[in-house]
């Protein structure tokens, strides 16, 4: 990770940040200056332990429990971390769930759990979020969506439309808040090494990694650092942008 110190006296949040993409992006930011808070909904170990790792780090992290899914304690949240004229600097979109099934069987309660999670939990944090950026005409919004939104997935229809969802809903953020000063974009990674692709079959993985160009799949903190990129003062010029990070998988399907 970059020593530079490019966020210094900016804050963050990052929803789902206590393992995975969240977990790198999370070290990625605080190793450079920005004091991040984090959310988690069950792991309460992880979150504790990210934080001291950031602190062992000489970052500045804290972990608070928040369902995406109540709208209530999501603005209380922001409101909090962005009072007495702090104000908030960046806000990565991560959180997110699978819950795959072919659609004979998959249950209205997991694709619309997925939905509410992956989707519906990123607009309620966007929308507290987009008031405390308009009062200080400055910010930045980044979602980490998929791959998912841009081809099809045998058995994830809720994971690949809650991720086309999110890219769309990303783009017209951008449109509403770039004449406010806040930049929205969206990362959509490939194949990452993380515990959701730990779970896939053998074969379903080295069929995946034969896909890729490179041959391999991603690591969390590769795409952490197109994160704080798009955070970046050096990406000022960069809004509604879907950016793509998966090792060439896309040029190979569709």
């Amino acid at each position: 990770m970059s020593g530079a110190r490019e966020f210094e006296g900016r804050s963050a949040l990052v929803t789902g940040g206590s393992r995975g993409i969240g977990a790198a992006v999370v070290r990625t930011l605080a190793a450079r200056g920005a004091t991040v808070a984090f959310t988690y909904r069950r792991a309460k170990d992880e979150a504790a332990a990210l934080v001291e790792k950031v602190r062992a780090e000489g970052g500045t992290a804290n972990a608070h429990l928040c369902d995406s899914g109540d709208t209530a304690a999501v603005g209380e949240l922001v409101n909090d971390l962005a009072g007495n004229g702090r104000g908030l600097d960046i806000l990565v979109l991560n959180a997110g769930i699978t819950k795959d099934q072919y659609l004979m069987m998959m249950s209205d309660e997991d694709f619309l759990r997925v939905i509410d999670t992956n989707l519906v939990g990123a607009f309620r944090f966007a929308k507290a979020a987009c008031r405390p950026m308009m009062e200080n005409r400055r910010g930045t919004i980044i979602a980490v969506s998929s791959v998912a939104a841009q081809f099809g997935i045998a058995g994830q229809a809720n994971y690949c439309a809650s991720k086309g969802g999110l890219t769309s809903l990303c783009r017209a953020l951008a449109a509403e808040l770039a004449p406010r000063g806040i930049r929205v974009n969206a990362v959509l990674p490939g194949f990452v090494d993380t515990e959701m692709t730990a779970r896939l079959p053998r074969q379903v993985k080295q069929q995946s990694k034969d896909r890729i160009l490179l041959k391999r799949f991603g690591t969390p903190q590769e795409i952490a650092e197109v994160v704080a990129f798009l955070a970046s003062d050096a990406a000022s010029y960069i809004v509604g942008q879907c950016l793509v990070v998966d090792g060439g998988l896309t040029t190979t399907v569709g």
